[in-house]
């Protein structure tokens, strides 16, 4: 299979999936001389407006974005960055998949539990039902105290 127009979600999780999925984008956008969109989004609270300027967010976010362009760039990779400013994080997603008429939503998501039982959150779930395009999940492993 072939993906010529990839987006990359970024969670900014901190646990190494964003790194992964970016590397993994990259290869797979080698293979067929794609395009790699990489977004980041910002929850805009319902109290406040949604162009609201969200410093400390947006900071970080501009921070997450640098890190992937590090990540890709070291991977003799280029990606175009952009940072969302939403109210719903799942719908922004398939917006921008819509919009860039992408090939595949690659997303790096940690291990999660939820109630003791692993849970992929409401972004993944709601991406995996709406996607117009394929979706690729990359996990991170299970964390015992083994590895630790």
């Amino acid at each position: 299979m072939k993906f010529p127009k990839i987006l990359v979600p970024l969670s900014g999780d901190g646990a190494g999936a964003d790194k992964e999925a970016i590397e993994l984008a990259c290869w797979l956008a080698k293979e067929v001389k794609g395009k790699i969109y990489v977004v980041y989004a910002i929850q805009v609270k319902r109290s406040l407006p949604l162009d609201a300027e969200l410093e400390p967010e947006t900071e970080m976010a501009e921070k997450i974005l640098s890190d992937a362009e590090e990540v890709a760039q070291a991977r003799d990779c280029a990606v175009e960055t952009d940072l969302l400013q939403t109210r719903e994080i799942g719908p922004a997603i398939i917006d921008e998949a819509m919009e860039r008429g992408v090939d595949l939503i690659l997303m790096g998501t940690g291990y999660r539990k939820r109630f003791g039982q692993f849970d992929l959150g409401e972004v993944v779930r709601y991406v995996l039902r709406n996607a117009p395009c394929r979706v690729l999940l990359l996990r991170q492993p299970l964390v015992t105290d083994e590895k630790q």
